[in-house]
């Protein structure tokens, strides 16, 4: 993955940076001199992909941006020799409303979180941008159409624990998040059935905080969900 920058829009890119295993993308920009004040787009496939985002100049009183390090889950003990194997994780996912409410999804018991709640989204397929992923996985795991907005947020997490093989890996998850409407909602039903995905429903907005959302999801939603404009039912 790559991010570039652009102090302004009618200039060329300010900062150019390649986003290796374990690199926060915000402290890599940060130790630039920049932060980020816009995402603008994301383009690309496999190792290509690009986000480019509106900067700004870091100054004293600039927030230096919270780091999300490297931990290691209850199941990372690792064996005599064994080692952590590198592995990165490119993923979309949508904060999407409808006049039903906003789209969750319910993880399964094949994943890490099962009970927990998602956004609709998942990992990139090969040859996939992320905005054909993130359609690709909300219809799978909620059968809604939507349009997308933007790009909003890049997510990074990093941890040592055992994937579904049960082999131990150093994980770096990369999650690129839009926003999204769905102007003719109906009820959501799960087409990519044993999955990742065990529910998903329209949640009303009032009440999304009552369930268990994964941090990621949370933090996304208390961001973003309030500056998604609320379609009208279409006639």
């Amino acid at each position: 993955m790559h991010i570039t920058g652009f102090h302004r829009l009618d200039e060329g890119p300010s900062v150019r940076i390649a986003v290796h295993h374990g690199d926060d993308p915000r402290l890599l920009l940060w130790s630039r001199g920049w932060a980020v004040a816009q995402w603008l787009s994301a383009t690309g496939t496999d190792d290509d992909i690009l986000l480019t985002a509106q900067v700004r100049r870091r100054t004293q009183t600039t927030r230096l941006p919270r780091r999300h390090g490297l931990h290691a889950l209850p199941d990372a003990d690792p064996a005599p020799g064994e080692v952590p194997v590198p592995r990165q994780r490119i993923a979309a996912y949508a904060v999407v409303r409808s006049p039903m409410g906003m789209l969750g999804t319910m993880c399964s018991d094949h994943t890490a979180v099962p009970g927990r709640w998602q956004l609709p989204g998942g990992g990139l397929e090969p040859g996939e941008t992320p905005s054909e992923a993130v359609m690709r996985e909300v219809t799978e795991e909620t059968a809604q159409s939507v349009h997308l907005l933007r790009v909003v947020d890049l997510q990074s997490d990093h941890w040592v624990g055992r994937g579904p093989s049960g082999q131990l890996e150093d994980f770096q998850a990369l999650r690129i998040i839009y926003t999204a409407i769905c102007s003719e909602p109906t009820q959501p039903i799960v087409l990519d059935v044993d999955g990742t995905t065990a529910m998903s429903r329209w949640v009303p907005v009032r009440h999304w905080r009552s369930l268990p959302w994964t941090a990621g999801a949370r933090s996304a939603l208390d961001k973003y969900l309030d500056t998604v404009r609320v379609p009208r039912l279409a006639c």
